[in-house]
């Protein structure tokens, strides 16, 4: 077993040792005791506070103590390229479009005593849809078969609950960011495209309001970016878009050091644990899933390896994050029913 002290979600606690817990740990009951009307919001970034790449020397828009709470309006993927309405003739026709200029991220934001080597907490409190969105059929990114062209756009609004895409199939709409991540530790200017271990593109329709991510610190300060808002996509996203949208979240972030070494995000909701695991392929990004979950399951729930490896068989589910974006992602959840109580050894 690797010699790692344990994060883990503090709802899983004993009620005992709540009362000991230090000042300025941010307990879950703080959290979900709260509706969205009541986070009390410490900063605010709007949707021009953006920057498409992955890098280092990208410098931060804010600074943000431990445990704070920032509201971030984010642009939808085209960056204001695709206008509400707009026909795919009118596409088709423009000129000057740039796919260079696809996710805006809100961000970079510098959390302070985030060093290499901690973990960020990121938890989602709010995720809500803008006013308006599309989709677009990105022809040979998936399949190899020439679709006909398709520009579909649709009036949303953050109360809606189902998307009518046509006469007689509604398709609910449960929003997310589709790019999450921090800095990699790196100079160059990374495209946003791909899913790496910083987070990124990973397009994980599971990680909505509510889910608590958990990203791995390559650089001093994090600097944690979201962008590439969703308001509903299937997993994978194969013809190359979601309902891609214009939103607004709220997430807070919460340094975690001493704990459990991650090597790529993960991330949890209150039914599930899971792991995600990116590679050129679906094969070799299910197996580094598997192996994360494993490591999970040994540090965690204090099983031998071989024990946490014939769980996944049983209880664990993989799935496919995405497929359309160079680096596969897939994930693995298990349930958080299945244990009667956690090892805090």
């Amino acid at each position: 077993m690797k010699n790692i002290n344990r994060f883990f979600p503090i709802r899983f606690l004993p009620v005992l040792l709540i009362p000991f817990l230090i000042n300025g740990c941010v307990t879950d009951s703080a959290i979900e005791d709260k509706t969205s009307e009541e986070i009390t919001i410490t900063y605010t970034l709007t949707k021009d506070q953006t920057h498409n790449k992955f890098s280092r020397l990208i410098e931060p828009v804010l600074k943000v103590e431990d445990g704070a709470i920032i509201e971030a309006f984010t642009e939808e993927a085209a960056d204001e390229q695709i206008k509400p309405g707009m026909t795919r003739e009118e596409f088709d026709s423009l000129e000057d479009y740039d796919p260079n200029l696809i996710h805006p991220l809100t961000g970079p934001v510098y959390v302070e005593g985030a060093m290499p080597g901690d973990v960020l907490q990121v938890t989602l409190h709010v995720v809500e849809i803008g006013d308006w969105g599309w989709t677009r059929i990105v022809n040979g990114i998936f399949l190899e078969e020439e679709f006909e062209p398709l520009l579909k756009t649709y009036v949303l609004s953050k109360d809606m609950k189902t998307l009518e895409f046509t006469e007689g199939i509604s398709v609910p709409l449960d929003p997310f960011p589709g790019v999450m991540g921090v800095a990699p530790d790196t100079g160059e200017m990374l495209s946003t495209i791909p899913p790496r271990a910083n987070g990124g593109n990973m397009d994980d329709p599971h990680m909505t309001q509510g889910t608590i991510l958990y990203f791995p610190v390559f650089v001093e300060g994090a600097l944690f970016s979201v962008g590439d808002m969703h308001a509903a996509q299937g997993a994978g996203e194969v013809c190359g878009t979601a309902v891609e949208i214009p939103g607004r979240v709220v997430y807070q972030v919460n340094v975690i050091k001493g704990g459990r070494e991650i090597s790529e995000p993960q991330y949890e909701t209150e039914e599930t644990y899971a792991v995600t695991a990116f590679a050129p392929t679906l094969d070799e990004a299910a197996r580094k899933a598997n192996s994360y979950m494993i490591d999970y399951l040994e540090d965690v729930h204090s099983l031998s390896r071989s024990e946490a490896y014939m769980l996944t068989s049983l209880a664990g589910d993989l799935r496919i994050g995405e497929v359309v974006d160079g680096n596969m992602l897939v994930t693995m959840h298990i349930s958080k029913s299945i244990f009667q109580k956690l090892s805090l050894k």
